[in-house]
């Protein structure tokens, strides 16, 4: 085998970077706190530097400087100094640094070596499981990103703020709200009331809409996602595990048009409604909004997906409409609760990791027919009421109020749990022909 084929199969390392780096740590300690937020002992690549870099870590969390002496004294005393190399090899360190003013670009190219082993490693690892038939694919596809997501994130290091540095920034932020129109730090609703409790849907939010069966959570939930992409222009990724991505926007057109939707679905329409419903169409048409209608879609397949949205689109708020009826992974005989309290787990796992606002919507148990629903009545698990930052629950009295010539029916909104704010109900019209939701509310209401 030549000597290049032997060359492109070991592994990236740099073996001079790293010399230069714990040199210059030797030279100057006062770097050695700036070096360790960006590589860690195992991003070496030679035995015997991660030793001595732990060896440095070890003599500054006692309170001494790492001196060539410390040094030799620690390594002597865990019995690693030959290991090492021998103190003569760690005196030689500080002569391999051009200068320690290039500290961080030793270590900066110390850690892409290290990121790229990981990645070599991965990759191997992927290889094997490929071959695992007891693996599903699914499985394989999720466990790649997220072991390539956490490579990435590794790399992001985050720099300690002094007041000095926040002060500034945040008074900018608060003035910028005072004169702009758009007093919302997260994503508006498009609800007066619910945008006053919430200032916006936050970041990294996981957010429960619950409600019994027909009570019009769907339609909550597009008349929402219609706002923030048509009238704000902001990117929303929307998960219908229900119905089909056409049924889902016809409801949207109907609602946006203000045409029976009935009419939309016979194709019974006048040509004064067509018109309006192609007007509508015209409007939605270029709106930032992506429609994942995968059928029994399982959690892995969602995230999945989620992310690809997150990186292709920058999607800033995420739907999935509902939680009830996502297949699971796991094709153990687990309880039906104990899957639902997982899939609520990995959901706001994934708005914190995407950081964006997840909305899910969920039913509640039947022994809410006729009451408001609580917290405690959210259908299967109590985990859900635990994870999620927001839980609102829609409820309105069955008993009379859906007559055929009701236009729109009162329902209310209870806002039951704000982990950061207000809590409170909130008076909607469902109109019930449009198949959407109108704020009864004024603005200075």
């Amino acid at each position: 085998m030549s000597d290049q084929v032997l060359k492109d199969k070991m592994p990236p390392y740099n073996e001079e970077a790293e010399m230069a780096l714990i040199g210059s740590c030797l030279k100057d300690p006062e770097i050695v706190n700036d070096i360790i937020k960006i590589v860690k002992p195992s991003d070496f690549y030679k035995n015997s530097h991660i030793l001595i870099f732990q060896a440095i870590q070890h003599v500054i969390e006692s309170g001494q400087n790492p001196d060539i002496i410390s040094l030799v004294n620690y390594l002597r005393s865990e019995s690693q100094l030959e290991q090492a190399g021998g103190s003569s090899y760690i005196a030689s360190l500080t002569d391999a640094v051009p200068t320690i003013a290039n500290a961080t670009y030793y270590s900066q190219l110390v850690r892409d070596a290290s990121v790229r082993r990981d990645i070599i490693r991965i990759s191997s690892q992927m290889v094997s499981e490929c071959y695992d038939k007891t693996v599903e694919t699914e499985e394989l596809i999720e466990s790649a990103e997220k072991k390539f997501f956490t490579i990435a994130e590794a790399k992001n290091f985050s720099e300690i703020k002094t007041v000095k540095d926040i002060i500034p920034r945040t008074m900018d932020k608060i003035e910028s709200l005072i004169n702009s129109k758009e007093s919302m730090t997260g994503v508006p609703s498009g609800i007066a009331r619910l945008d006053y409790l919430t200032n916006g849907f936050q970041k990294s939010d996981f957010i429960i809409v619950g409600a019994r069966p027909s009570i019009g959570k769907t339609a909550l939930a597009t008349s929402i996602a219609a706002n923030i992409a048509i009238r704000k222009n902001i990117p929303v990724g929307f998960f219908t595990l229900e119905m089909p991505a056409e049924a889902l926007i016809e409801r949207i057109l109907a609602g946006e048009a203000k045409v029976d939707f009935q009419k939309v679905r016979n194709g019974l329409l006048p040509p004064a409604d067509l018109k309006k419903l192609v007007d509508a169409a015209s409007r939605i048409y270029e709106a930032p909004f992506y429609v994942d209608d995968t059928p029994n879609i399982s959690l892995f397949e969602l995230k999945a997906q989620a992310r690809r949205m997150k990186r292709k689109y920058d999607i800033k708020i995420l739907f999935v409409d509902y939680i009830g009826i996502m297949r699971s992974d796991d094709r153990a005989n687990i309880p039906r609760h104990e899957k639902v309290a997982e899939f609520s787990r990995q959901l706001k796992a994934l708005a914190r990791e995407l950081e964006v606002p997840v909305v899910c919507l969920s039913q509640v148990g039947r022994q809410t027919e006729g009451k408001a629903p609580t917290l405690a009545d959210i259908r299967e698990t109590g985990s859900i009421e635990q994870d999620a930052d927001i839980v609102m629950f829609l409820h309105r009295d069955r008993s009379g109020a859906e007559v055929e010539n009701t236009e729109v029916i009162e329902t209310d909104l209870d806002v039951a749990k704000h982990r950061n704010g207000p809590t409170g109900t909130i008076k909607l019209g469902f109109v019930k022909k449009y198949t959407r939701y109108e704020s009864l509310a004024t603005d200075n209401e």
